[in-house]
């Protein structure tokens, strides 16, 4: 029996949404949609806020790379890219000294792509520039559903080894630190979990996203210490009430909880987190990464679905 497959069409942006400023922007500032363009880049993005000022100009969107002071602006532009968003770009990165900077169009010219490429290849690793070309496609009568096509991006992993190569400003220990979370995403991809890995940065950290604004995990390795930690981060300006509220939740649930280790930390600045430590756990030691890749993608899925659910209703 021959299998009956569906017509993939391409179906006109302007028909779901009318305008790039009023339309397609609070669109994709939306936790959910934010959630594909970050899948798609191997970015965890936070929104901060719509239309940030820079002098007398509006970037689209401002945010954050989850876990990090990392700052990302968006620029949205509907029909074909032109040197006037490049120039707003330029400026928008400087004036708010952002280091990942995303320019959404419908069509990207081979002169805008070039200049996105050339842009990534003199800067240092810190600064990423992508292009990004939106389309929306239906099968039959299903809605339209949006499509991310990467058109220019930077090369991460080969500014860090050109920087090392060079400046030798990278440690033993912080290239160790980027080739555990590279295994570790590797890993964590062959497992189908609910949940995206950063891209792997040369940090004692890594982060991963719950879907809403000032609420990410980290898993956190110390080579010193021998330990690893899963922690819930709660930031933000309501950052210290939405703790204690979480951690009232928490303990008033009548469910089994995730584990008598878990530790509620209050803190004096903006962050505040909930620990599972997990002691004798060398991440230096190269033959004890499949034991830990699972223990901490297992408790990564365990705070993920539990803490997922819990900050919905605070």
């Amino acid at each position: 029996m021959q299998t009956q497959l569906g017509k993939l069409e391409k179906v006109q942006i302007r028909t779901v949404w009318k305008t790039e400023d009023n339309d397609f922007t609070p669109w994709l500032a939306k936790d959910e949609n934010i959630a594909l363009l970050s899948e798609e880049l191997n970015i965890q993005i936070e929104i901060v806020r719509q239309e940030q000022w820079v002098g007398n100009f509006k970037a689209d969107i401002l945010a954050n790379e989850v876990g990090s002071d990392h700052t990302i602006i968006i620029e949205n532009q509907f029909g074909k890219t032109d040197h006037s968003h490049l120039g707003q770009l330029i400026t928008y990165a400087s004036g708010l000294k952002a280091t990942t900077v995303i320019w959404i169009s419908e069509k990207f010219t081979e002169e805008h792509r070039a200049a996105i490429d050339w842009i990534n290849e003199v800067s240092n690793e810190n600064i990423s520039f992508f292009g990004i070309e939106i389309e929306l496609y239906k099968i039959g009568d299903s809605e339209p559903a949006p499509m991310f096509n990467v058109v220019s991006k930077p090369n991460n992993w080969s500014k860090i080894i050109q920087r090392k190569s060079t400046e030798g400003t990278f440690t033993d220990t912080k290239l160790l630190q980027l080739e555990y979370w590279e295994k570790l995403k590797e890993y964590v991809e062959t497992q189908k979990r609910p949940f995206q890995m950063q891209k792997p940065l040369p940090h004692h950290w890594t982060s991963i996203t719950l879907g809403r604004s000032y609420f990410h995990i980290n898993a956190i390795v110390n080579t010193r210490n021998k330990s690893l930690i899963v922690q819930l981060v709660i930031s933000g300006n309501s950052g210290l009430e939405n703790f204690r509220k979480l951690k009232e939740l928490y303990e008033q649930d009548s469910r089994q909880k995730l584990s008598e280790n878990i530790e509620w930390l209050e803190k004096d600045g903006k962050e505040h987190h909930v620990n599972l430590l997990f002691s004798n756990e060398d991440p230096s030691n190269k033959s004890e990464w499949s034991k830990q890749q699972k223990l901490l993608t297992e408790w990564i899925g365990k705070f993920h679905t539990y803490f997922r659910d819990k900050i919905k209703s605070i």
